[in-house]
């Protein structure tokens, strides 16, 4: 586990080794700027490390998804208004693959997700200015799942997040976490 990873918002239970990142969510913690809802939240738990040039962020995650809005997965920020979120999140009863990219008001995009939701990985590349997210249900291969632009800054914050707005208690674990230089794979490699 690298060394220079801390905590916005650090959960209430959490440890680290070696290998793995163990985390139990805080009650009401979000990330979320206006969007329908009309309210503001930065309250989620975000392990992160800050990068300043092009790279390729990867983490396999273990959760076990129950109540309304439990999430976990990556994220990428630049301060409270610029950020990016994605993984899971359990909504209408069944887990989701969705992600919120935010610049000034937050957005959701989201879909069913298929496989075991209590094992996936995510994968996040900044190229260019551009941010290429995957995911997959088995660790071989990465289906697009967003493609966008995102703002230019000197630094950026990458790492892994999770949140229970509506309660307290997810169990998430967070392994084979890499940060790389950035992957120059053809858009549709799914390797």
């Amino acid at each position: 586990m690298h060394n220079d990873f801390s905590w916005l918002n650090e959960p209430p239970q959490w440890s680290v080794n070696s290998d793995s990142l163990h985390v139990v969510t805080a009650d009401n913690s979000d990330f979320w700027r206006e969007t329908w809802y009309g309210f503001t939240r930065h309250s989620g738990h975000f392990y992160h490390c800050e990068v300043s040039e092009d790279f390729t962020f990867q983490v396999k995650v273990n959760a076990e998804f129950s109540a309304l809005y439990d999430q976990a997965g990556i994220m990428i920020a630049i301060d409270e208004q610029q950020w990016l979120k994605s993984g899971i999140e359990f909504c209408d009863g069944q887990p989701m693959m969705g992600s919120v990219l935010t610049l000034g008001h937050s957005d959701w995009a989201t879909g069913l997700f298929t496989a075991d939701a209590e094992q996936f990985w995510m994968r996040i590349t900044l190229r260019n200015g551009c941010l290429r997210l995957q995911y997959s249900a088995d660790g071989i291969s990465w289906p697009l799942l967003r493609l966008c632009r995102f703002p230019s800054a000197s630094h950026y914050r990458i790492g892994v997040m999770c949140c229970t707005p509506e309660r307290a208690g997810l169990s998430v674990v967070f392994s084979e976490i890499s940060l790389t230089p950035a992957l120059d794979l053809d858009l549709h490699d799914l390797s």
